[in-house]
């Protein structure tokens, strides 16, 4: 994301001002747009118009104020409900939906907004709120590539700004694919505090360590990625045979403690699968044949 270019001023809107919304429509107004809120709850918008935003009374009148549509709000089926009473202020608009959803919904939303002559681009947000508009935050989006191209450069503004294709459901499918990492990352810290807590180890102290050695594992990733999208998992390091033996000792152990192993028995489950099925000398990344 550039730090230096700023966008030609335009007209914004943003729809749905909660912790999100809210430094979205921010950051287009430190940029120098024109931007138009709106809001179930409108003292939510107090702070943004006293920056300079102005408050729609209507998701209609809202839209109808600009080129651009930015929408934030709870799920794909607020959206709709918001968007079918003021169809008719859609045509000629592009509407960006970053609301967090399924790839199908997102495929049903684009197609019924594209229907009402307006273009549809469908994101994925990969930030905080305190890390919109930094380097640190990036975007993936889906859907009308045209449009993308248009305000590519504004929504740089918000993050480092990703095509992902002309599918409108991709970006819901990375979505999930991502955050599905996430959350296998934080099952991992749970049953690493809760192990060390059975003997008296600080949830600090033991984070500490697994953030030190977890930087040193990711490493692996990318090496499994190429085995995965290759095809070929031949190997003649840490085998699946190996990890299955590993695994099962750190279930032994961690019943021993009096700790559940609920979130990684699934996984040796899995690693066992392919153990039976032949695959013991090959890559741990063969897990992935147990999935599709």
């Amino acid at each position: 994301m550039s730090e230096t270019t700023t966008p030609e001023p335009t007209t914004v809107t943003v729809i749905g001002l909660g912790n999100l919304g809210q430094v979205l429509a921010r950051t287009f107004l430190d940029q120098g747009h024109k931007v138009t809120v709106w809001n179930r709850s409108q003292d939510k918008a107090d702070e943004l118009v006293a920056r300079g935003a102005t408050l729609a009374a209507t998701p209609a009148e809202a839209m109808g104020a600009s080129d651009l549509v930015v929408i934030c709000v709870l799920d794909y089926t607020t959206v709709r409900d918001l968007l079918t009473p003021a169809a008719g202020a859609l045509a000629g608009r592009v509407v960006v939906n970053v609301t967090s959803g399924i790839p199908e919904a997102a495929r049903e939303l684009g197609a019924w907004i594209t229907g009402q002559g307006a273009a549809y681009v469908d994101g994925a947000v990969y930030a905080i709120p305190q890390t919109v508009g930094t380097p640190a935050a990036f975007v993936l989006y889906s859907g009308d590539e045209d449009a993308f191209a248009r305000y590519r450069t504004l929504l740089e503004t918000l993050g480092s700004a990703e095509f992902a294709g002309s599918d409108a459901g991709l970006a819901a499918v990375h979505d999930v694919a991502l955050l599905s990492g996430m959350y296998g990352m934080f099952a991992g810290f749970f049953q690493t505090v809760a192990v060390g807590g059975s003997a008296g180890i600080d949830a600090t102290r033991i984070t500490e360590l697994l953030v030190r050695w977890l930087k040193e594992a990711i490493g692996a990733l990318p090496g499994f990625a190429a085995e995965i999208d290759a095809g070929d998992y031949r190997t003649e390091t840490s085998n699946m045979d190996i990890n299955a033996v590993g695994l099962a000792h750190i279930l032994t152990a961690t019943r021993a403690q009096g700790v559940g192993v609920d979130l990684l028995a699934p996984l040796h489950a899995l690693f066992e699968r392919q153990v039976a099925e032949g695959h013991g000398a090959e890559s741990l990344s063969r897990t992935i044949e147990s999935l599709r």
